[in-house]
């Protein structure tokens, strides 16, 4: 019998059609519930008002950070995407299965919910109890697409202590949910016009 291991299933890249897609979104959704729901459960044992998270003392220093934080993240980015060759950045293909023939309103979607979710979950939560550098170090660990590779597994985790960051300083969860919101919107809307622009 053949052992599957661990190294190879990361390593290979995915083929998607109609039936895997609706699977992909699927997952997706369900995962992001989850992240929600363990929040809330999180929030209960801490006895913490998520809604105080909220919070806006100075609406547009929140709107500052969170949108120049974003921009700051994209930037970085692109300056690394020009040294480091594609295959040291690869998460096997799933970014660009899920964004790459998705409608510009459903990106903005799973983006707004992928931010409001892991941001209650990791900077509301579980940096409460752990601080910054520990649910950096979690949520890297979790994105485990990209742990085949260090460079995209080092620019998850700073980006995550970025996050938790503007986060204490500005004592807002908005911030980051913009943050994380910008950032993921504009990465999709790359991959998106980018397989356009190829076909």
């Amino acid at each position: 019998m053949k052992k599957l291991k661990f190294r190879d299933a990361l390593r290979r890249t995915l083929e998607i059609d109609a039936g895997q897609d609706r699977l992909l979104l699927i997952n997706l959704y369900m995962t992001q519930a989850l992240t929600l729901a363990f929040a809330l459960i999180i929030f209960l044992f801490q006895r913490q008002n998520p809604l105080r998270l909220f919070h806006i003392p100075h609406p547009g220093t929140a709107a500052a950070w969170g949108i120049g934080f974003g921009a700051a993240v994209l930037l970085a980015d692109m300056l690394v995407s020009r040294w480091v060759p594609e295959e040291a950045a690869d998460d096997g293909g799933i970014n660009k299965m899920l964004f790459g023939n998705r409608a510009v309103w459903h990106i903005a979607l799973i983006s707004a919910v992928a931010a409001l979710c892991e941001e209650l979950l990791f900077r509301g939560a579980v940096q409460h109890a752990w601080g910054p550098y520990w649910t950096s170090i979690l949520f890297a660990a979790i994105h485990v697409r990209y742990l085949r590779h260090w460079v995209p597994t080092g620019l998850v985790f700073g980006i995550s202590y970025g996050l938790g960051w503007i986060y204490q300083e500005t004592g807002t969860l908005w911030c980051p949910i913009l943050a994380h919101f910008v950032i993921d919107l504009v990465m999709g809307l790359i991959l998106r016009f980018r397989k356009e622009e190829a076909s």
